[in-house]
This record gives C-alpha cells, sequence and structure tokens, in this order.
C-alpha cells in the first residue's frame, strides 16, 4: 500500500480517538455531549444504485449468461452526538468487493474478475425525523484483478480471454456525498450527488475527478407484507460521471421492493438497467449495457 493510504487510515485514526476523548471529557454530566461504541445500525444506508457501494448479494444478466456477486459490508464503529445538538456524526469502515461471474461451455461460476474495496468514512446527519439532511465522506482504496476464470475458459495452451491480459489497476479515493431524505406519510424520498477525487490512479488515463447523482423513491403506500415484514415498493435511479478517459454518463436504475425496514435491516429484490462504462475494472475502458434480475441484503 502507498505511504499516502497509510496516512489517511492514520487521519481516520485519529479522527475517531479524538472524538473519544472529547466526549469523555463531557461524560461526567448530564445532558452532555454522548460517545457510543459500535452503534446499531448504518447513520447512512449504502445507496441503492450506485455500484462502488458495500452490499451482499448478486444480480443476474438477463441477456447473457454472465453475473454480479457482491460481498462486504460498511459498519460504524463510533458514534459522537454533541449536547443540545440536532445531528450525530458517525466513524465507520469500508471493506467489500464485486465479482465479475461467467458460464461458459460448461465451466459454471467461473469468476473472470473482482472488484476490491477497503477504506473508511465519516458521516454525519441531522435527527429531524421527517427531514433529514445527511454527509457521507469515504477514503478508499480500490483494485481491480482478473481471475483464474478468464484463464480456464480457454482451451491448452492457456491464455487470457481478455485481450492485452490483466493490467494493473487501482485507485486511492476521497468521495463526499451529500444528501435530502424526507419520509412522508407512505412514502420516502432520498436524493443525492457527490464527486470524488482520486490521488493515485492507474492507468493514467482513468480520469481523478469524478461526480454522481442519483434519486430513491419507497413507499408503503400498498400496505404488503410477508411474514408480517412490510413490503415496501422502490425506485433507485445513480448517474456517474467518469472519463476513461473522456467524460461520459453510465446509467443505473433499480425497480423492486425491499422485504423489511426501507432503510433498515431487509432483503431488496429487484430488476435492474445498466448502460455506461463496464462496471469492472479490468474492463473499464468498454461499455456495457444490460438489463437484471437481482437481490441484496441490508444488515
Amino acid at each position: 500500500m502507498k505511504l499516502k493510504m497509510k496516512q489517511v487510515f492514520l487521519f481516520l485514526f485519529f479522527i475517531c480517538l479524538s472524538l473519544g476523548f472529547i466526549s469523555y471529557g463531557f461524560s461526567q454530566e448530564e445532558n452532555r455531549n454522548e460517545f457510543k461504541l459500535f452503534p446499531s445500525g448504518l447513520l447512512i444506508s449504502p445507496l441503492k444504485t450506485n455500484i462502488e457501494e458495500a452490499r451482499v448479494g448478486l444480480v443476474r444478466f438477463l441477456d447473457r449468461a454472465q453475473m454480479k456477486v457482491e460481498l462486504g459490508n460498511s459498519i460504524d464503529l463510533l458514534e459522537y452526538s454533541p449536547a443540545n445538538q440536532n445531528y450525530s456524526i458517525r466513524a465507520g469502515i469500508d471493506f467489500f468487493a464485486y465479482a465479475f461471474v461467467k458460464d461458459h461451455e460448461g465451466l459454471y461460476l467461473q469468476i473472470d474478475a473482482i472488484d476490491g474495496f477497503f477504506g473508511g468514512n465519516i458521516s454525519i446527519a441531522s435527527k429531524n425525523p421527517t427531514d433529514k439532511i445527511l454527509a457521507r465522506l469515504r477514503i478508499i482504496h480500490h483494485s481491480a484483478h482478473l481471475a483464474d476464470g478468464n484463464y480456464w475458459i480457454h482451451t491448452y495452451p492457456r491464455e487470457w480471454t481478455k485481450e492485452g491480459g490483466p493490467i494493473p489497476f487501482s485507485r486511492d479515493f476521497g468521495e463526499l456525498v451529500l444528501l435530502h431524505h424526507l419520509i412522508y406519510e407512505n412514502e420516502q424520498l432520498r436524493y443525492y450527488g457527490g464527486i470524488s477525487y482520486t490521488t493515485l490512479n492507474r492507468p493514467a488515463e482513468y480520469k481523478r475527478l469524478a461526480g454522481l447523482a442519483g434519486i430513491e423513491l419507497t413507499t408503503s403506500r400498498l400496505n404488503m407484507s410477508i411474514f408480517k415484514q412490510k413490503m415496501s415498493p422502490f425506485f433507485s435511479y445513480t448517474m456517474n460521471i467518469t472519463g476513461t478517459p473522456k467524460y461520459s454518463p453510465s446509467h443505473h436504475a433499480e425497480i423492486g421492493f425491499k422485504l423489511g425496514d426501507p432503510y433498515g435491516k431487509g432483503i431488496n429484490l429487484y430488476i435492474s438497467y445498466y448502460s455506461g462504462r463496464n462496471m469492472f475494472g479490468e474492463y473499464y475502458s468498454e461499455r456495457l449495457k444490460t438489463i437484471g434480475a437481482g437481490f441484496n441484503v441490508d444488515f
């Protein structure tokens, strides 16, 4: 890992440590600052249609024998609530990956490529129960690799099926996302925008600056349930702008329903549409357009 990335993690560690000391100084008096280790849930749930989010699940591409398998999680470790203030701050970690899986000539579930992410985040959210302003800063290392499924698809003599073989792909980036979460009697609306900057990027033609914007709408108006768990239909859309090297948008939309708390523990079942830059780093210079069906679990 590069020295810069180590410095980033040291910075996050000292922020968390500082929050602990600050809260400890006030903990002897009532109604003062509150510090909590291992708070429940997430202050900011993953953006449903942002590709680079921590999830557990998979999506099958319906127009080809391929799928994306998602593994990992984002965990809030520390929470700080200032006295007499209408907001709270959390610090957490992000460790996740997603794999490109192919079926080819009887070779089922061959892992062709893997993208891995690890880092930390700081999030802040207002405590208004119906109108929340939120922000999330993530510092992430992202690397991509071809796997043995890409190699073994060829008959002997073996060679990589991807033209040119594997490439060294890695990014160290910071991302800031601002969100507005509105909660009505039967609907919840969350819209957001963000910007990211990469300090280390390989290959160099991958542009350092990128952006995203999106919207999520969830409704409980239909009053559906299974096994006494609410079923909430939802729609989500995210547009990412990246330069590889020319800047262009990628569009990702999902429609489905959530079984469980709309922004808590539960399972999402959905149909998706994706059009844009290939979501896997080893294929970043290619375009991908596909329809999928999938699920993922929110902890």
